[in-house]
């Protein structure tokens, strides 16, 4: 309720609205709630730009500040706000600072009362024809010199006039154009401040719906309490637990297959055993037979005997070459083994997972009642938020804005009316002057014109043309005018000078560098009983550093009202928005959330003793080395094919007879067993010696291994018991501040919302820029200035202008009367009559 009540308040006091439009809430992930105001595009421009007339505004500025180079008087306006306007104590300094103008002031009340006698003068001595009143030239030997230099001199204060004339033009229209575009300015900040006013409901609705999006993310967590906290008690349980049921779970696999290479493997060392003593019993007869058959008598007849000696020698070679019967067989491994197997570990480790992997469940179930209870807060500070938001209407705190909004706005329509019917008067007037100054240059520039083009170098100044006469007719006119009305032009320029010049001065300049507020705001100069006036005003308490510089610069920086009046004098909103007013009684809930994890066993004591079974099932006993000593050696330790041949060879050496068929019968016996038995043998032995291998593989450090996972399994049982509880409260913490969090973000936002966002300013200072530096500056006061600079100007060079056109017309007008020549010398003499009436004409 609070939040909503400072947002009230806050429109109370400050009387403006935010400067953002409709706002939309924007998120970057599931995870993270982020909220956004959006600014509305005004329609008023903060930034003025004349165009390219600005070029001659920079000339009158330059002008401005040659002929007022002094400082903005701060110290001055001081006093004079101090004293009421009461300029006699300071107006030595006042003088000072306005001698520019008061000496410009001064030379164009000179030339106000100066040319109006000196024309009439002029007027009175040409009449009794002198100041070259006379219709007569004397010849000179530079005429010709001068007349072009009187007619070039003339053209090019011509064109300085017709500058000036062209400045009066552009600043007449530049005026005129924007006095009728201040309805659409006037019309673009009243818009953009109602848009202030309009915006504001939506803005303070914006604000508190934001708890309701805050709300549902907490709620989507706390339904989602089973992954969230659950799933971080497994996270932090994972890394210790998951790794030791992963081994026992490879570990059970590797005992059945190790069961299984046991089992093929004591088949094959049966087999083998089977067909060793098969062989041996084939062998034993075969060496008896021989035996026999050497008791023949024959082989008491030389060279016999040596035959059968020699065979009777070879006899103990026919026999087995292993030793494989005293190896014992894997039976009492393999019987180990499938005791071990006997019981299901594939089915008790999955226990453990199921058991483990339960824990978020738990978790549900046990904090039932605590997400109700939280759900409860939370709804029922959403409803204070409603309803503070229901019983206190924000449009009817606007409305009282909307008025004073209202009448201002038809005080300006109506005095903009008044503008402009004075103005279309204004206008007039200055286009006047305007044609008047070019009406007189016109004069000048056709004289001058005529005067060239209509000049005879062989006409005698009685006998000119009617061109170049009219020439000079049109000069003497532009002079006779110059004379008549200059004096008011420059009643006009002087009236303009001084009060545009110190506008520009005292208004214009400080306003833009910020020194007219550094004025205002020194300490007890509006009200002598207040050090701050704004704050004295507003909050009716003086001593709160509340400046118009600084509220200027605030809304020109877009800044809230909120920051920009210093409202926390008034409402602090850190205090009303501290999160612990807020999340206590969630936190309560936290501190009091206990859930019980108990009974999770990794492997029950059947799974471990089956496990310790195995350790002590002898398989990591077996000596392999014995093994692969028989098995790696020959079935035999003759070659019997070899044997067979030697044999077959001696009895090819006897005579046929008894002796010699039994000898022919056993090596092909021999031969038999050798392909029956011997070889068979040997493939059989290259099988076992692969299961050997295979079984050796798998089950060597294999003992050791288990024992490992033993230990390993043991750990982290003593890990669950011992840290769960630590465990459930750090989580705890940690879902319980990322809930907290979504508020504490939201209730920050909501903070920098009002004090920088929040009833944003910068349309008020657009306004008062529009009012101040756009229309009095730029509209008025600039054109108004290069208006006097053009027509003074213009007016100041007529004056050189009437010299050169005086001098000039005397050689474009026809005279009555010429100088004559009595000889080659050009000795100049007069007419015959006026001749004799003055002096001789050497004398002249």
């Amino acid at each position: 309720m609070a939040l909503v009540l400072g947002s009230l308040l806050l429109l109370a006091l400050c009387g403006n609205t935010i400067s953002e439009g409709p706002p939309s809430s924007r998120r970057t992930s599931s995870n993270v709630l982020e909220f956004e105001l959006r600014e509305v595009d005004y329609e008023t421009e903060d930034v003025y730009k004349p165009g390219p007339i600005s070029i001659l505004f920079q000339i009158v500025h330059v002008f401005l500040h040659v002929v007022q180079p002094h400082a903005f008087p701060e110290d001055i306006l001081r006093n004079v706000l101090r004293n009421k306007f009461d300029l006699s104590a300071d107006y030595e300094k006042i003088i000072h600072y306005e001698l520019g103008i008061i000496i410009c002031a001064v030379l164009g009340l000179l030339f106000i009362i100066l040319m109006p006698l000196v024309g009439f003068c002029f007027g009175l001595c040409r009449s009794c024809n002198k100041c070259g009143g006379e219709m007569h030239q004397r010849q000179k030997r530079n005429g010709t010199c001068l007349r072009k230099y009187f007619a070039v001199s003339l053209l090019v204060i011509c064109v300085f006039i017709s500058v000036g004339i062209i400045s009066g033009f552009l600043a007449n229209h530049y005026l005129r154009t924007h006095i009728e575009e201040t309805q659409k300015l006037v019309d673009s900040n009243f818009r953009d401040l109602r848009t202030l006013l309009n915006k504001t409901p939506m803005q303070i609705n914006y604000v508190v719906d934001q708890y309701n999006t805050t709300k549902k993310k907490a709620f989507s967590d706390l339904d989602n309490i089973k992954s969230l906290l659950g799933g971080g008690i497994l996270d932090q349980l994972r890394p210790t637990v998951i790794p030791v049921l992963d081994n026992i779970k490879t570990t059970a696999a590797v005992i059945k297959e190790t069961k299984e290479a046991l089992l093929n493997t004591n088949n094959a060392l049966k087999d083998l055993r089977k067909s060793i003593a098969q062989l041996d019993t084939s062998l034993s007869d075969v060496k008896t037979d021989l035996e026999q058959s050497l008791s023949d008598p024959l082989c008491s007849v030389p060279p016999v005997t040596t035959t059968c000696n020699e065979i009777r020698m070879a006899l103990n070679q026919l026999d087995n070459n292993t030793n494989l019967g005293k190896i014992p067989l894997l039976d009492e491994q393999l019987d180990n083994v499938n005791n071990v197997l006997q019981t299901d570990l594939s089915s008790l480790i999955q226990k453990g997972y199921q058991a483990f992997n339960g824990i978020p469940e738990m978790v549900r179930n046990q904090t039932t009642n605590l997400v109700s209870g939280i759900k409860s807060t939370l709804n029922s500070i959403g409803s204070e938020i409603k309803q503070a938001q229901e019983q206190i209407s924000i449009q009817s705190l606007l409305s009282r804005f909307m008025d004073p909004i209202d009448y201002i706005e038809t005080y300006i329509y109506d005095k903009l009316r008044k503008l402009k019917e004075y103005d279309s008067y204004r206008w007039l007037s200055s286009l006047i002057i305007c044609c008047f100054l070019t009406l007189v240059t016109t004069f000048y520039s056709l004289g001058v014109l005529c005067g060239i083009f209509g000049y005879d170098r062989n006409a005698s100044p009685t006998r000119r043309g009617c061109i170049s006469n009219t020439g000079g007719i049109f000069l003497m006119t532009g002079v006779g005018v110059s004379f008549l009305f200059c004096w008011l032009l420059m009643i006009i320029v002087v009236l303009t000078f001084v009060i545009g010049g110190n506008v520009e001065k005292l208004v214009c300049e400080p306003y833009q560098n910020r020194k007219l507020f550094k004025v205002l705001d020194t300490p007890y100069l509006l009200n002598e009983n207040w050090k701050y006036y704004l704050s004295g005003m507003i909050f009716n308490k003086p001593d709160i550093n509340l400046t118009f510089e600084q509220i200027y610069s605030d809304c020109k920086e877009n800044r809230g009202m909120y920051t920009t009046l210093k409202l926390e004098n008034e409402y602090n909103i850190s205090e009303h928005l501290n999160i612990q007013g807020y999340t206590g009684n969630i936190n309560s809930y936290f501190d009091n959330l206990h859930v019980e994890i108990d009974d999770i066993v990794l492997l029950d004591d059947a799974g471990r003793r089956s496990l310790t079974d195995f350790v002590f099932s002898g398989v990591d006993g077996i000596n392999y080395d014995a093994y692969f000593a028989e098995i790696t050696k020959t079935p035999t330790k003759v070659n019997l094919l070899s044997f067979a041949d030697d044999l077959q060879g001696k009895a090819n050496k006897l005579t046929k007879g008894n002796l010699r068929s039994s000898l022919i019968r056993n090596e092909q016996r021999l031969r038999k067993i050798y392909h029956d038995q011997v070889v068979p043998l040997e493939l059989l032995m290259k099988g076992v010696y692969q299961s050997i291998r295979e079984l050796q593989n798998r089950s060597s450090g294999l003992g050791v291994t288990v024992s490992s996972i033993i230990s390993s399994l043991d750990s982290a049982q003593r890990f669950i018991v011992n840290n769960i509880s630590s465990i459930i409260v750090m989580q705890s913490k940690k879902y319980g501040n990322a809930i907290l969090g979504y508020f504490k973000l939201y209730l920050q936002w909501v903070k920098v919302s009002i004090t920088e966002r929040i009833a944003a300013c910068k349309p008020v200072a657009t306004a008062l820029d529009s009012a101040v530096d756009v229309f009095l500056c730029n509209y008025i006061v600039e054109p108004m200035n290069l208006f006097w600079f053009g027509i003074g100007t213009a007016t100041v060079f007529l004056i050189p202008a009437i010299i050169f056109a005086v001098k000039l017309a005397k050689y474009y007008r026809r005279m009555d009367s010429e100088d004559v020549y009595d000889d080659v010398e050009t000795v100049p003499m007069k007419n015959v009559s006026k001749c004799w009436k003055g002096d001789p004409p050497f004398k002249r």
